[in-house]
């Protein structure tokens, strides 16, 4: 239990820094866009650079510096590397959901809802511990997958609010625009007759030609694009659950593999994200044309994503170094962070009182199933306490 305590203020910051990273890396991609149009394949850029600066150059100057435990394997390379190409995958598959049309209302819910259930499945299977769960245990990560997707399914918003004051200050600068005519043509009326009638026939082919105007929104309702490709969406949904909840038990195994090393399996996580989250965007570039441009903003904002990102990889790996396993400590993780991301995208929404009751509910589900998969998370089989030495 002891172990357990230690490894609860790395979880925590984990799901504090996966919690922000969504946020931050939206500001990015809006700054980085065009009239109102987000970029995603130059911050997804701008995350493998932080990865490489974090995760890469930091631990190198610490390793040739000082040192640490642990020795580097063949073994432990790979399946470390793995973890960070499962961690790059999936952020990439979330962009391309994105690009496909899916929308964020229904993309995240169902990756953070899957990816914990994908973690214990894959925990289970390479430590063969399947049959040591307990009915409650799966309870509580089924509790904690869907109030995390009914967090952020019902996370409060104030976009509704916003667009209407918008449209109300549209209508009345057009309201105000449209008297202006009017008032000129008073003062000519006042001054001369024929003016006044050719005032009136001006304004009556005004008022007709104004009805097909009127008529134009609805045109461009019906001539619409078409949705989101929901079978494209649902690919990269899935690929992005599976990549993410198999990155814990994977990064584990590559953790052990190096005799229980910090910085090395963080480093392999950089590499593999540097190659992944640098090299394929600028690939797909090409046959994914974005507007906007580079911008010192941008790609501060993006950089600051990726660096929470960072962050919290090396938080999982000191949670596991402390005691914590992957068969909790990602569902912790996966259930906190979506909180955490809700209440800093959705902080206006709650100053204003714009909170459903379901998703108040939903977060005491959170926190009801963390509760249970940390206290009945499977337990590694006590060792045989050595025989006592016979007396001579």
């Amino acid at each position: 239990m002891k172990s357990l305590l230690s490894a609860l203020p790395f979880i925590a910051l984990t799901a504090l820094c996966w919690g922000v990273y969504g946020p931050v890396l939206h500001k990015g991609q809006y700054l980085m866009g065009e009239n109102g149009i987000p970029s995603s394949l130059r911050p997804l850029i701008c995350v493998g650079i932080a990865y490489f600066i974090i995760a890469v150059i930091f631990p190198l100057a610490v390793l040739f510096s000082k040192g640490e435990k642990g020795s580097w394997t063949t073994t432990g390379f790979i399946w470390s590397f793995l973890a960070g190409a499962a961690g790059a995958v999936g952020a990439l598959g979330i962009v391309l959901a994105f690009k496909f049309k899916g929308s964020p209302v229904f993309v995240m819910p169902l990756v953070f809802g899957c990816a914990p259930v994908v973690n214990t499945f894959v925990t289970m299977g390479m430590s063969r511990t399947i049959k040591q769960a307990s009915a409650i245990f799966y309870t509580g990560v089924v509790i904690v997958a869907l109030g995390a997707a009914g967090v952020m399914y019902f996370k409060p918003t104030a976009a509704a609010h916003d667009d209407a004051h918008a449209a109300t200050e549209h209508e009345e600068h057009a309201d105000s625009d449209s008297h202006e005519p009017d008032a000129v043509a008073a003062d000519d009326s006042a001054s001369s007759t024929s003016d006044a009638t050719a005032t009136t026939t001006t304004a009556s082919e005004t008022d007709a030609s104004s009805e097909p105007s009127a008529a134009e929104p609805k045109t461009e309702v019906a001539t619409t694009p078409a949705g989101p490709n929901y079978l494209m969406v649902s690919l990269f949904i899935g690929l992005t659950a599976l990549c993410w909840g198999s990155y814990g038990p994977v990064l584990h195994k590559g953790q052990m593999k190096m005799q229980g090393s910090r910085l090395r399996p963080l480093l392999c996580v950089g590499l593999a994200y540097f190659a992944i989250a640098v090299a394929v965007p600028l690939l797909l570039m090409p046959a994914f044309p974005e507007p906007g441009e580079w911008g010192f903003s941008g790609v501060a904002w993006s950089l600051g994503g990726g660096a929470a990102g960072a962050i919290g990889a090396l938080g999982i790996i000191y949670a596991f170094n402390f005691g914590g396993k992957p068969i909790f400590v990602m569902p912790l993780v996966f259930g906190c962070a979506p909180v955490v991301n809700t209440f800093v995208s959705a902080f206006s929404a709650i100053q204003q009182g714009n909170v459903k009751w379901e998703f108040v509910v939903s977060l005491g589900m959170v926190v009801l199933g963390a509760v249970m998969v940390l206290v009945f998370a499977p337990k590694p089989p006590h060792k045989p306490a050595p025989e006592a030495k016979a007396a001579t």
